[in-house]
């Protein structure tokens, strides 16, 4: 047991998907083979310090509605300084008590200060190999605006949208009669569905862009596609393949009541009404071509370790929506259900993951 991988999972963040990346931080460390990884858990606080965290996975389960979330009572830890420990987490209130070097840092981030770049940028100048992509494909995969460049850069099917940068009120007469109705306003770099409004009339824009610039200065003010909903995951291997999953379709009930009409934040991760079909039942060739497309879109961000890829399926072909750079791995996620239905479970999943982040190291490559 003393050769096994020390595994810093990384988990929270000072975004607002902080409860997310707890619960799918819970189903990372539950698949952590215990005779190959030793699991460091690390949790951030909504504030930003980080703690050394719960080793039970229980302690990141959602109750009653509500996320879980980290807070100040573990032991707050720095990044060492020491060049003969890179990496080595050290706890601030004794420099002496170092914290053995961990070997792999798998940061189970979502949103902003986490899967955006920043997070990778730290783990670059600390010399830790880490899961999935790096600084700029986190940072492009974020962004919805420079998803879509890049996508668009490499012929890739996407749809229509207009970006509001800060100190643009709203959407031009011209753009308005480009985009059509319904539009979906969202913030440019987040996710989870938060800060999502469905716009079915010009008159309640505005109010849609300011839910929006709650969460973000950007907005994104996107065109709505008639299509079903599908995703495909990508996953690299130790040896440099890159293959895609089996698609999945995610299905809203016909009588959802009340709820939205759209994969709102509630109906992903609390209320549990969404049907899913994995895989989904589309045509042999529409599923290949999603699962070719899947592909080009990680190469095309230069994308690394894993992503998850989102379409919608129309008349004239399937669009892509986003890519997800660190998906969710909750209970009710669509990318471990996706492998899992492709043949890899949880456990080979992770392992696949970290295994394929120390083959690649760090730095230039």
């Amino acid at each position: 047991m003393t050769n096994r991988t020390r595994v810093a999972v990384v988990f929270g963040g000072r975004s607002n998907e902080h409860g997310v990346s707890c619960v799918s931080a819970r189903t990372v460390l539950a698949s952590l083979d215990p005779e190959r990884y030793e699991a460091v858990p690390i949790g951030i606080t909504r504030e930003g310090t980080w703690v050394l965290g719960d080793a039970d996975p229980r302690a990141l389960t959602a109750r009653d509605r509500a996320l879980p979330t980290v807070d100040e009572s573990g032991t707050a830890l720095v990044l060492a300084a020491d060049p003969s420990r890179a990496g080595a987490l050290v706890p601030l209130d004794s420099k002496a008590d170092v914290l053995g070097s961990v070997d792999v840092v798998f940061p189970v981030l979502h949103g902003a200060f986490g899967e955006d770049g920043t997070l990778q940028g730290l783990l670059e100048l600390a010399e830790l190999p880490y899961v999935g992509p790096g600084v700029l494909a986190s940072a492009a995969g974020m962004d919805k605006e420079f998803t879509k460049k890049l996508l668009a850069a490499e012929g890739l099917p996407i749809g229509v949208q207009v970006v509001l940068r800060p100190g643009v009120a709203t959407v031009a007469e011209a753009d308005r009669e480009r985009l059509g109705l319904p539009v979906f306003v969202k913030p440019a770099r987040g996710g989870s569905s938060i800060g999502i409004t469905k716009v079915d009339r010009w008159d309640d824009l505005d109010a849609a862009i300011a839910v929006a610039r709650e969460h973000d200065p950007k907005v994104i003010v996107e065109a709505g596609i008639v299509g079903r909903e599908v995703e495909c995951g990508v996953l690299e291997f130790p040896d440099g393949r890159v293959e895609a999953s089996v698609v999945a379709e995610i299905r809203m009930p016909e009588d959802n009541g009340d709820a939205p009409d759209f994969y709102d934040f509630d109906t992903k991760y609390l209320d549990d009404v969404c049907e899913f079909d994995v895989p989904a039942k589309l045509d042999d060739d529409v599923s290949q071509e999603i699962r070719e497309l899947a592909v080009r879109a990680f190469r095309a961000l230069d994308c690394q370790g894993l992503a998850r890829v989102d379409f919608f399926v129309t008349a004239d072909g399937p669009v892509i929506n986003e890519i997800n750079t660190m998906p969710g791995f909750t209970s009710i996620s669509m990318y471990p259900r996706m492998w899992e239905a492709t043949g890899i479970d949880n456990r080979t999943l992770v392992s696949t993951l970290i295994e394929t982040a120390l083959a690649r190291g760090t730095g230039l490559r």
